[in-house]
Order: structure tokens, then C-alpha cells, then sequence
């Protein structure tokens, strides 16, 4: 699978898991050159805490486009060290 934005592959893994029609990619896949820090965090029922990176590729930025739950929820370990993506990132094998 490939995580796709502003033309640029910024995450590719054999390894991911499939959660609520959402790719989780483990973290090492994530080229670190794209992303930037957040501060944004929501709040999952099942999942627990969920904190944010932007990314910023070509001069362009994306707020908050990737996720990731650093202490997930036991229902949700499968997810932990992972991270899955939205705001126009495009996944596709």
C-alpha cells in the first residue's frame, strides 16, 4: 500500500492494518521528511486518544493529515505504532 499527497509517496508498507475502511501503516513507513508536529488530538470511544502530524511536501502544507494513537485502547492494540491518514492523502496498493 501507498499513502499518496501532492504527488508524493510519503508512506509505502506490505504492512498494514485495516480499521474502520482506514489503512494503518507502521510508523517506520512514514517518511519523516514530510512531516511536521501538531498539536490537534481527538478522542476515539473505542480507540482512546488519537494525536495528529501535518505534512508538508512540494511547499504545500497539509494540517493534521496524518494520525496515530500513541496509547491506544486494548480493543485497539493492533493499531498501536501505526499511523492512517485523511485530508485529500490517497491510499492505494
Amino acid at each position: 500500500m501507498k499513502a499518496i499527497w501532492n504527488d508524493t509517496v510519503i508512506a509505502e508498507s506490505n504492512d498494514t492494518v485495516l480499521v474502520e475502511g482506514n489503512h494503518y501503516f507502521p510508523r517506520a513507513a512514514l517518511n519523516d521528511a514530510y512531516v511536521s508536529p501538531s498539536n490537534h488530538k481527538t478522542m476515539c470511544a473505542w480507540k482512546g486518544q488519537a494525536s495528529y502530524l501535518s505534512l508538508l511536501v512540494n511547499g504545500e502544507l497539509n494540517n493534521d493529515a496524518v494520525w496515530f494513537y500513541a496509547d491506544p485502547k486494548p480493543q485497539a492494540e493492533e493499531i498501536r505504532g501505526r499511523v492512517a491518514f485523511w485530508k485529500g492523502v490517497k491510499v492505494a496498493e
